[in-house]
């Protein structure tokens, strides 16, 4: 448990320390230890992330929410209903010139 109280007093930042100058100091930290937690008047204000997190965290919930559509769709899917070639293209939003002006696929 001290350790977690520790941890979270170390990851916060007071918003005072932004207004006196020692913001290059926070981001230094930041890269380098990981997220902060920037308080105001006792609150959680914002949170400061590495880019690289950031672009973690992003690329996460992009993942769960693809994964979620995906398992929406295959619940809504039935093998005994055929789906005709006309009516995917229609609900993709391809209409028969888009299929046109594509041209040939070339293999090797």
């Amino acid at each position: 448990m001290y350790d977690s109280v520790v941890s979270a007093i170390n990851r916060t930042v007071p918003i005072s320390q932004f207004n006196r100058g020692l913001a290059g100091k926070i981001f230094s930290d930041v890269k380098k230890n990981g997220a902060k937690v920037v308080m105001k008047n006792n609150e959680s204000e914002a949170i400061i992330l590495p880019p690289d997190e950031y672009v973690v965290m992003i690329d996460m919930i992009n993942d769960y929410e693809l994964l979620t559509l995906a398992l929406a769709r295959l619940n809504r899917y039935d093998q005994a209903i055929p789906v005709p070639e006309d009516k995917v293209w229609e609900n993709l939003g391809i209409s028969d010139e888009d299929l046109e002006t594509v041209g040939e696929a070339e293999f090797e």
